[in-house]
């Protein structure tokens, strides 16, 4: 599931990064994030790593980290990984799954002369400034290095879509929530992207940017998916009693469909790689 809250989906896509205190919400329980969240797909790694400049052992930064999620698969590919991440409940749980990590927001983390190969982000991107991010990746980056930022995009089936829109707007029917976001996420991400590739080309010095897509899908249980739910942007802040309603329904809804769901992802990856800068000319 997204870390975007739909409830931010009616807001100008220009702000999603302004609104700190939701992107760090999902660390008052980095545990159940890190068990119930999906990872990513194996081909995106490949990919990712196959498309820089080659180095051997290549060296990632994975920006908005969280409990190193995509960390653990760039290492377990052969990567040097280094996380940066806001929140210091995460980054905590990355550092005791054995990651490295400083603790900052992207733009005002100190890279202190460090390069990498590979500058990733995987459900974080729009908690960043587009264009500031896309700065600090280039003054990161070794020639020919390549910047990613990724989003695992669900595709809920319409009976659990339909039970968790109504149950949310009957347990917070004052809420500002877009209940489009829960049947149309692909649409949702699609502001995402655009601004993604919007501020790496205002940065200029780097390739035109391009989206790759992954399909794949994932059979939950009905107690795999509750167990995620209360991860999601929407849920973090909810009350307790208000979330156990809206775990109750949607519960009953997965029930009816005989306990469990397969559930549609697509990975996109907005993507461009560094220039070498431009070679001097010196007279004979």
């Amino acid at each position: 599931m997204p870390t975007l809250p739909p409830e931010l989906a009616h807001r100008s896509r220009n702000e999603s990064h302004q609104h700190r205190d939701v992107a760090e919400s999902f660390g008052s329980d980095a545990e159940r994030y890190d068990r119930a969240r999906p990872r990513y797909p194996q081909a995106l790694v490949d990919r990712i790593i196959a498309a820089g400049p080659g180095t051997p052992g290549p060296d990632v930064l994975d920006v908005g980290c969280g409990t190193g999620i995509a960390a653990r698969q760039f290492q377990a590919a052969g990567c040097r990984v280094l996380g940066v991440e806001p929140d210091a409940r995460m980054a905590g749980l990355a550092r005791r799954l054995g990651g490295r990590v400083d603790v900052a927001t992207f733009e005002a983390w100190d890279p202190a002369g460090r390069e990498f190969d590979a500058v990733v982000a995987g459900q974080a991107w729009h908690w960043i400034d587009p264009v500031a991010g896309a700065a600090k990746a280039a003054r990161v980056l070794r020639p020919g290095g390549r910047l990613a930022a990724f989003w695992n995009v669900f595709r809920l089936p319409p009976e659990v879509a339909e039970a968790f829109a109504t149950a949310y707007r009957q347990a917070m029917p004052d809420s500002s929530f877009d209940l489009r976001a829960v049947r149309h996420t692909l649409d949702v991400y699609q502001a995402l992207f655009a601004k993604a590739a919007d501020g790496i080309r205002a940065v200029g010095g780097f390739s035109a940017p391009e989206q790759w897509r992954f399909d794949w899908e994932w059979t939950y249980t009905r107690d795999a998916w509750l167990d995620q739910m209360p991860t999601q942007g929407a849920l973090t802040r909810l009350p307790q009693d208000k979330l156990a309603e809206v775990l109750a329904d949607v519960g009953a809804a997965i029930d009816a469909m005989g306990g469990g769901f397969t559930m549609r992802y697509t990975t996109v990856a907005v993507t461009a790689t560094l220039s070498p800068p431009a070679a001097s000319h010196h007279p004979d």
